[in-house]
Parts: C-alpha cells; sequence; structure tokens
C-alpha cells in the first residue's frame, strides 16, 4: 500500500482510471487497460453482483438507462466508483500503519 498514495493511482492500479475516447461529436471516457488485471475483474464481479442485488445500485443503473447510457458506459461508472469507495475504506489503514 505504500506505493499507491492516490485516488487515481489507485484507479490506475485497479484499472479503472478514465481515460478520454472522444472524437468527432462523441464526448465519452473508457478504461485504462492496464493495471492489475485480478483487480479489475474483481471489481467487475462486484459491480454485476450490485446491479442485480443492492438497492441503491439499481436505482443508479436506472437512472443513467433512463439518461441514454449504455449498460457498458453504466458498468464502467459502477468501477470507477467502487474504486473510489474501496479507496476511502483503505485510505485510514495506511495512515494507521504508518503512524505506528
Amino acid at each position: 500500500m505504500d506505493r499507491v498514495r492516490s485516488g487515481p493511482a489507485w484507479a490506475r492500479l485497479c484499472g479503472v482510471a478514465p481515460i478520454p475516447a472522444s472524437s468527432g461529436m462523441t464526448n465519452r471516457h473508457r478504461l485504462n487497460r492496464g493495471g492489475h488485471r485480478q483487480a479489475n475483474a474483481a471489481l467487475y464481479r462486484a459491480v454485476i453482483v450490485r446491479m442485480q442485488h443492492h438497492e441503491p445500485t439499481r436505482a443508479y443503473v436506472a437512472r443513467r438507462t433512463a439518461d441514454g447510457k449504455t449498460k457498458a458506459e453504466i458498468i464502467r461508472c459502477l468501477k470507477r466508483l467502487l474504486a473510489r469507495e474501496i479507496w476511502a475504506l483503505l485510505r485510514p489503514l495506511r495512515t494507521i500503519a504508518t503512524a505506528t
């Protein structure tokens, strides 16, 4: 955990850092294909389960679908959101470990 010092670095490690993939009139992002493949796969599985069973996530999917987003784009957003949540949970552990 000493190598990962920020949320964006954590996202890059997990393979969920957004990269602009715009062309012409389309303005969108894709996820970085680099990083730790197993971490990316774990995030994907967690997002799929959340989409089926987690009520706030289901509401988010319905809202984004109504906005015209595709399922792949919604999964991309959810993976990034989940990576942020995990980083917030890991961050206090890092500060406690360095203090001792």
